[in-house]
């Protein structure tokens, strides 16, 4: 199963650069065997305020049993406190159509995104009207994800009527994300919550791009 986790980092008042410096070192080291393991697909910073530690990561674990040994075996974790979000399979999904590792990104350039999507049909809606528009949204989705816009696509476990949507994309600003989901056919029925991601030094999508000594000093 694949997770959504939310993990924030509070440093103790008093803690000497030097110990938070190993922590760091010891926590890079440690996701890359776990990237390696294939428990650490992805991992991201969201917009942060001054002095804030936070990182989103995308986890892959048996279960919810699993990943808490996983998330318990980081060394930040002393710090840290972890939100998870169990995330289902979506039909849209691009990785089931192109055969792809969960973690693979798209060749193209550009920011991140999330995107948080509840569906509210207005009661009376035809029921045709509501099945021509999940039609013309698979098709849609189909398209963005060939053109590198569209990376992932989740139901949130939650949320059994699979009415709350979480979707990695990629474009170049906000603008032209907002953009894209006006294009959707479902978007009038669509409430959404765009969040744009910026790099994170340990993210195994990018692993190999900065030098070891580089990836050991950050977290």
């Amino acid at each position: 199963m694949e997770y959504l986790v939310t993990m924030t980092t509070h440093v103790p008042d008093g803690t000497s650069e030097e110990a938070v410096g190993d922590v760091r070192a010891r926590e890079a080291a440690h996701t890359n065997e776990l990237a390696a393991q294939g428990h650490i697909l992805r991992l991201w910073r969201p917009p942060l305020a001054p002095g804030e530690w936070r990182t989103l990561g995308l986890f892959a674990a048996a279960d919810r049993g699993e990943l808490e040994q996983i998330l318990a075996s980081m060394p930040l974790r002393v710090w840290r406190s972890d939100d998870v979000t169990e995330l289902s399979h979506h039909p849209n999904d691009p990785v089931a159509s192109a055969q792809r590792p969960p973690g693979t990104v798209a060749g193209q350039t550009g920011t991140e995104f999330f995107t948080s999507f509840i569906v509210g049909i207005p009661d009376g809606t035809p029921a045709q009207v509501v099945d021509d528009a999940k039609a013309g949204e698979a098709r849609r989705t189909r398209e963005l994800a060939g053109q590198g816009h569209l990376i992932r696509l989740w139901t949130l476990s939650a949320w059994q009527d699979g009415s709350h949507t979480l979707g990695l994309w990629r474009t170049q600003d906000e603008a032209r994300m907002r953009a894209i989901l006006e294009s959707l056919p479902m978007a009038p029925w669509l409430t959404e919550e765009i969040t744009p991601l910026t790099p994170h030094p340990s993210d195994p999508a990018v692993h190999g791009s900065r030098p070891a000594a580089a990836q050991a000093g950050q977290s």
